[in-house]
């Protein structure tokens, strides 16, 4: 069994490490972060039990790649939350979506494209932050073992 340590020194920029170590690689990396929404819906045209006005808690996974700048990180994890909450987000949690978004089906599978392409498209206007950020997936839970997905290569048109 191993001992409860405490560091005997603090590494200290510029003098236990330099700069340009920070950078470990030049390789396309992918983070990923998940947030979770509630939210009611009816289908339209269906014949089961989601042709009712229902809600779910949905939980949403994207999956975000690009390169490292000179600190060693591709996109802070605070900036996805931030794109999440401010321009996604409010027009999804505790909303009525057959009301809030766009002239649709409220299926899962329609919901994960538009929140990819909401995500896209905020990537796209702060490219200049993000070296070659682009969104890789979105997965889009509607109940714990059921979900959607969008996927880059399937986006492309």
């Amino acid at each position: 069994m191993s001992e409860f340590r405490i560091v005997d020194k603090l590494q200290k920029i510029d003098e236990d490490i330099s700069r340009k170590q920070l950078k470990y690689h030049s390789k396309r990396i992918l983070v990923s972060k998940e947030f979770t929404f509630d939210a009611a819906h009816h289908l339209h045209c269906y014949n089961g039990k989601c042709k009712n006005l229902h809600g779910h808690t949905y939980k949403v996974i994207f999956g975000i790649s690009g390169f490292v700048d000179d600190r060693g990180i591709m996109m802070d994890f605070v900036d996805i939350k931030d794109i999440w909450k401010n321009q996604i987000e409010i027009f999804l949690d505790h909303k009525y979506l057959n009301e809030t978004l766009p002239p649709m089906n409220t299926s899962a599978e329609n919901m994960v494209v538009w929140i990819y392409e909401k995500m896209k498209e905020a990537l796209e206007t702060s490219s200049e932050k993000y070296d070659g950020a682009r969104v890789e997936f979105v997965r889009l839970y509607e109940t714990p073992t059921s979900f959607s997905e969008a996927r880059r290569d399937w986006m492309a048109e």
